[in-house]
């Protein structure tokens, strides 16, 4: 007879007491599943986070409370978490997973490791360590109703990176700052102003009307002198914004006038945006004073942060937002910075205050506070209940790989509303590794398009190798038979070669990279293909798999049956975005975002049509692609909130 300690089997009572398991994010998944180790039965835990805990994480992630704002979050859970088991053995980092301490080596004297992050990069980044290592993951998300967790094993299942995911949708300079025809791009460009005027000035982040705009094709000679202005101070002049905004000592009418209505004027002499086009309405400050009625002041009923403002409501908002944040840069002293934070109320009700005027100006529905910061934060609201669902799945998957069942592993998906099945939780089996991943192949291989005259060395690291490649410290040879060193990780060794274009180098059509990151254990193979017609605004492409790799033999098909239990429709872990759009079963959620990533979205993902098989019944259904997060979470606005990603 089975020897029972609680619901485990003695062994596997035994095993959790002795094994090591380190938890990435101590967030709202994190919480909930540091919780679930210790009252499962785990004594050896180490868990990470580099964040702290703000205000708005109480409401879900319950080993917090009010008196730890501010603390540590890894080092309050492990406190919070020692509380329910005095005698677990818990090591908590403040710090960042991505940090060159916590090498391959570091990994390996874990049994298994378990993902609570909130951004892809970090995601990369422990996918590949653990394929380094030979250590199981498991990976997770949620996204409103939505979660998924899924098991990553070098050889043996998809890994993290093996499907291609939907890049953070980006929107054309031109767009944000001419013709902006969604709230998104509205709020994207009241977050570039903020920078422009509070924080650190970005030259990608201009928010002046773009005269370069292809679309324009006018005559600045002659339209220029049909722009007017109120006022001298308030004139359109070709200067920084923050320069102008202090000599003007960030007066919030002068402020006004400038970006709502001279620059309207400015964007209005440019005709040709507006013959298929709605023309923006100028504001004029004194005239909204003039024609402001009492009620304009008054609050409406409900939650504050879920009012609609009207004009004039939003001009005294913005006024006051520009006079707060103006107090805050003097505190600060000469040449200070503020930095933007969702969770600064100032920050918050200058760029609803902003978004929202330029909606308006530019006919649009304007947005309430809530719906703003959900956009400008990049956030789906989190629901606890999910975080806790999924954390427990997480444990559940992990008590299988240490009973050595990891053939009985699954990809999990949480599902808002019951399936034709009426099931929530729908179970499917893994897929095996791809073959074309530029990961976990063999011998990772990918092609990027690019024009060599006019990508830098810079340019190929921080934004094809780094930001692209997910990798750390890329160093980068040239097979030229020389073996030119082109980028390498050590400080100062090649520096002087950013500001080069990869042409002076003799790269060029066909030129091929060997690209090496020692802290990932990872080397990937990158081929050159020289283009001059890539879109404007787009630097480089990858096209995928290496040209000379050969199409997989057709008998290929039959070994990945037999890998998935003779199932021809195997199933699809949580990183595939695969599939088209069917209304039948689950969203493919993936918690991505870059905090990243300011103030963008994430693109729709296409592909061909993949079917999962559910595990009880080997019936097949078409899962839905992971697309923009709007649809993965009723976003709290209608079809225009088409950028926000999860959080947790």
């Amino acid at each position: 007879m089975v020897q029972l300690v609680g619901s485990l089997s003695k062994e596997l009572a035994d095993s959790l007491s002795t094994c090591k398991v380190l938890v990435v994010g101590a967030g709202g998944i994190g919480c909930e599943l540091l919780k679930n180790l210790v009252l499962t039965g785990f004594k050896n835990i180490e868990v990470i986070d580099l964040d702290t805990i703000d205000v708005s994480n109480l409401n879900r992630q319950f080993l917090f409370q009010k008196k730890h704002v501010g603390k540590s979050k890894a080092q309050v859970a492990k406190e919070s978490a020692l509380q329910f088991c005095p005698t677990a053995n818990i090591t908590a980092y403040h710090d960042s997973i991505m940090n060159p301490d916590y090498n391959v080596e570091f990994f390996r004297k874990f049994m298994l490791v378990m993902n609570a992050l909130d951004n892809r990069a970090a995601r990369n980044h422990v996918n590949r360590m653990c394929l380094a290592a030979d250590i199981p993951l498991i990976e997770s998300g949620t996204a409103g109703y939505l979660g998924q967790v899924t098991v990553i094993k070098k050889g043996m299942t998809e890994c993290y990176e093996c499907q291609p995911k939907p890049t953070q949708k980006t929107f054309p300079g031109c767009t944000i700052r001419n013709t902006p025809s969604e709230p998104i791009h509205c709020i994207v460009w009241a977050k570039y102003l903020f920078n422009q005027l509070f924080g650190e000035e970005d030259a990608d982040q201009e928010v002046s009307p773009d005269t370069a705009d292809p679309e324009a094709a006018w005559n600045p000679e002659e339209t220029a002198a049909r722009a007017t202005a109120s006022e001298k101070d308030g004139d359109i002049k070709r200067v920084s914004t923050k320069e102008w905004a202090r000599s003007t000592g960030y007066d919030p009418i002068k402020l006004f006038n400038k970006l709502f209505k001279d620059d309207i004027m400015y964007l209005l002499t440019m005709d040709k945006l507006w013959k298929k086009r709605k023309a923006p309405i100028p504001l004029d400050w004194q005239q909204l004073e003039n024609s402001a009625c009492p009620q304009d002041e008054s609050p409406g009923s409900g939650l504050k942060d879920q009012q609609i403002l009207g004009v004039w409501g939003l001009c005294q908002l913005f006024q006051h937002s520009v006079e707060t944040l103006r107090s805050q840069l003097q505190e600060k002293g000469e040449g200070a910075e503020l930095v933007w934070d969702k969770d600064d109320p100032p920050a918050m009700d200058f760029v609803t205050a902003a978004a929202n005027l330029r909606m308006h100006i530019f006919s649009m529905n304007t947005k309430s506070r809530f719906d703003v910061k959900s956009m400008a934060g990049n956030i789906i609201p989190a629901i606890a209940t999910t975080n806790a669902v999924i954390a427990g799945l997480i444990v559940l998957e992990g008590l299988k790989i240490l009973s050595g069942e990891l053939e009985s592993c699954r990809t999990i998906f949480l599902n808002k509303c019951p399936n034709l099945r009426k099931k929530l939780l729908v179970p499917c089996i893994l897929d095996p590794p791809s073959a074309n991943c530029y990961v976990c192949a063999s011998k990772p291989e990918v092609t990027v398009k690019l024009n060599v005259h006019k990508t830098t060395v810079l340019s190929l690291q921080d934004r094809i190798l780094k930001e692209r490649f997910g990798m750390v410290a890329p160093d980068v040879q040239i097979e030229d038979g020389k073996g030119t060193i082109l980028i390498s990780s050590e400080e100062g060794e090649t520096e002087a070669n950013n500001s080069k274009f990869v042409s002076d180098f003799g790269i060029r059509n066909g030129s091929r990279l060997q690209v090496d990151d020692f802290l990932q254990d990872y080397t990937l193979l990158v081929n050159v293909l020289h283009t001059e017609e890539l879109d404007r605004d787009v630097e480089f492409e990858v096209v995928g798999e290496a040209p000379d790799k050969a199409p997989p033999p057709q008998n290929k098909q039959e070994e990945v049956n037999s890998i998935t239990n003779g199932n021809k429709d195997s199933a699809q872990p949580s990183t595939s975005s695969k599939a088209p759009a069917e209304d039948d079963d689950i969203m493919i959620v993936d918690s991505d975002e870059e905090e990243g990533a300011p103030s963008s979205s994430t693109a729709a993902a296409s592909g061909t049509k993949r079917k999962h098989s559910d595990e009880e019944t080997g019936e097949t259904s078409t899962k839905r692609p992971r697309t923009d997060q709007s649809s993965a979470a009723a976003a709290p606005a209608d079809n225009d909130d088409d950028d926000i990603i999860a959080l947790d």
